[in-house]
């Protein structure tokens, strides 16, 4: 859901809990505010803590060297 989904949670939980006066039969649109403020709440700690992880990580490169006996140089040198 990422940062911007929680915040969009934020903001239509909070406009439904405090800005929005009408009422719909068998549906409590304060509670349907609270319930999405609190989604968006965790859904923007999940995300700050998923990012913070992934700056965590650390990558390492291998590199393999082979010795595959005389150089070039010291081989045409013995020719």
């Amino acid at each position: 859901m990422g940062i911007g989904g929680g915040i969009f949670l934020l903001v239509v939980g909070a406009i439904l809990a405090f800005a929005v006066r009408d009422s719909i039969d068998a549906v409590d649109l304060t509670m349907v505010g609270y319930i999405c403020m609190g989604a968006g709440a965790l859904a923007l700690i999940l995300a700050i803590v998923v990012n913070a992880q992934r700056n965590r990580s650390s990558h390492t490169a291998t590199v393999e060297h082979r010795e595959t006996g005389l150089p070039p140089e010291e081989r045409r040198r013995e020719q």
